[in-house]
């Protein structure tokens, strides 16, 4: 019977200890699964954060309402003005940038809802009439709105020049670095950008057409 009940208290301490093991391993396994757990917590409020927190790509290169005033600086001066070919509003057909060389360009985005475009149309009008005999190209660039909204404006400021309509990703502002509306490039008879304006007046103007040679 002693030997019986010896082994019996072996077989239970060994129980006891087993039980002990797993019950280590137990709270092991939950340490590092709530460790995981936690992390992964961590990484994807971070994240959230993040995208909270930035703005989206199309905020980011989207232009505001209005420019800088007055003359601008531009990495594209003295280059060559990047080419496109976009659809007329008059008539649907494509215009292309390269056409015109040979010819001063005075290449002015807008936009129908822009303030400062409505503002400074009268003055592009006025102006097209004055240099048509004077062999310079005034083309407008609209912004990517209804067409509908853009022949309005057309109409109602007199814009007789040629004006067409940029793409819907606005690609050719994207191209030129525009960071609002109204922004105006000039563009020598050689193809190359000899200023970039905000929303001009009278006095912007003719300091600009004086670089194009015509003023």
């Amino acid at each position: 019977m002693a030997a019986e009940e010896l082994e019996l208290q072996h077989r239970t301490m060994a129980e006891v200890d087993d039980e002990k093991v797993f019950e280590q391993r137990s709270k092991r396994r939950h340490i590092i699964t709530f460790s995981v757990v936690t992390t992964i917590s961590v990484a994807l409020l971070a994240l959230l954060l993040t995208q909270l927190l930035t703005p989206a790509s199309g905020a980011q290169n989207a232009p505001s309402s209005t420019s800088s005033t007055g003359e601008m600086p531009s990495p594209l001066i003295g280059k060559d003005a990047p080419n496109f070919k976009l659809p007329s509003l008059s008539d649907g057909k494509e215009v292309q940038l390269s056409d015109f060389k040979g010819k001063p360009v005075i290449l002015n985005f807008w936009a129908s809802w822009c303030e400062p475009c409505q503002a400074e149309a009268p003055q592009l009008s006025k102006t097209w009439q004055q240099l048509q005999s004077k062999n310079v190209v005034m083309l407008g660039v609209d912004s990517n709105e209804p067409s509908s909204d853009a022949h309005n404006f057309l109409q109602k400021y007199t814009l007789g020049y040629t004006n067409v309509q940029d793409t819907l990703n606005g690609d050719t502002g994207v191209s030129y670095g525009i960071r609002g509306y109204p922004e105006t490039f000039f563009i020598d008879a050689s193809g190359k950008i000899v200023g970039r304006y905000g929303p001009l007046d009278q006095k912007g103007l003719q300091l600009e057409l004086k670089k194009l040679g015509v003023a």
